[in-house]
């Protein structure tokens, strides 16, 4: 695993944050889709960062995430390994304050560049996990 806890729970712990969700579609069997939709349930704003821009759980849909007209505070990435240390640059780019890869999104480069640049990153973890662990039972009360 890569980022600490206390890292996750930073990334976590703020309500109301718009999360750029990178590979979600209307496709409701991919695990994109559960978890973006229990990150709405605890607050915060998703936004669906996939070619086909689609709209998503209520969402407009961009291309990419330069494309997104406002502030993105955490992007979750969901797309493989080889394309992922182009989107957690283009997270840096765009001003993002996290970058959180899936479970088996792993780019030990990326990873480094993203933290040498001052951004928060966890990899190789998933926030639907992590959020239903009894030592952050509190991030649940709090709604987020």
């Amino acid at each position: 695993m890569y980022g600490d806890d206390g890292t996750v729970r930073s990334i976590l712990a703020p309500a109301g944050e718009t999360w750029a969700v990178v590979g979600l579609s209307t496709n409701r069997a991919r695990a994109a889709h559960g978890v973006a939709e229990l990150l709405q349930r605890f607050g915060k704003r998703i936004v669906p960062v996939h070619p086909k821009a689609e709209t998503v759980l209520g969402e407009p849909g961009y291309a990419s995430l330069s494309e997104i007209p406002f502030p993105v505070d955490v992007v979750d990435v969901f797309v493989n390994s080889a394309q992922a240390g182009a989107v957690a640059d283009e997270a840096v780019a765009v001003g993002a304050r996290a970058v959180w890869f899936q479970l088996g999104v792993v780019d030990e480069a990326a990873f480094d560049r993203v933290r040498d640049a001052g951004v928060a990153m966890v990899m190789d973890r998933c926030p639907a996990i992590e959020l239903g662990r009894p030592d952050f039972a509190d991030l649940r009360t709090a709604g987020g």
